[in-house]
């Protein structure tokens, strides 16, 4: 059985916090574990450091990825999950307040999923996940899950 969780990295902590209120409003019951630079996510996903005894039965299931992270930037973090047969297949949506053509280009050409800009009204942020969660949590069917083994 796996534990199918929403990995939101993020290190913006207003930006987090409007994140978990609006999946909260949304009702999407998902655990959500939040990461807040590029190289605890990469960490996180990868099993190692502070993360190292993380449960393999703990399969994100969609991951929410900010673009302008200290420490490893989110395009890296990207490149790095697209890389690996244990995480190439995980639906990633960059949710970045970047307007960017560049970063949407850069993103796509790395393999995201989906590319959100985040409304600034919390209103129409809270409708964003709602709708995200919906597709990406309801109604998408992910590839299977690649347990270490």
């Amino acid at each position: 059985m796996t534990d199918r969780v929403i990995v939101l990295v993020e290190d913006n902590s207003n930006d987090e916090e409007l994140t978990l209120r609006a999946f909260s409003k949304s009702n999407i019951g998902n655990r959500i574990v939040v990461v807040r630079d590029g190289a605890e996510a990469l960490d996180y996903f990868f099993s190692r450091g502070r993360h190292a005894n993380r449960l393999a039965s703990e399969v994100p299931q969609l991951v929410l990825l900010d673009l302008k992270l200290p420490k490893v930037d989110g395009l890296d973090v990207l490149r790095e999950l697209r890389a690996d047969d244990r995480t190439r297949l995980i639906p990633v949506v960059v949710l970045t307040s970047s307007a960017e053509e560049q970063d949407l280009l850069r993103s796509y050409g790395l393999g995201a999923n989906s590319y959100v800009r985040k409304p600034v009204d919390f209103s129409q942020f809270v409708d964003a996940v709602r709708q995200l969660g919906l597709y990406w949590l309801v109604i998408n069917h992910a590839a299977p899950p690649v347990l270490p083994g």
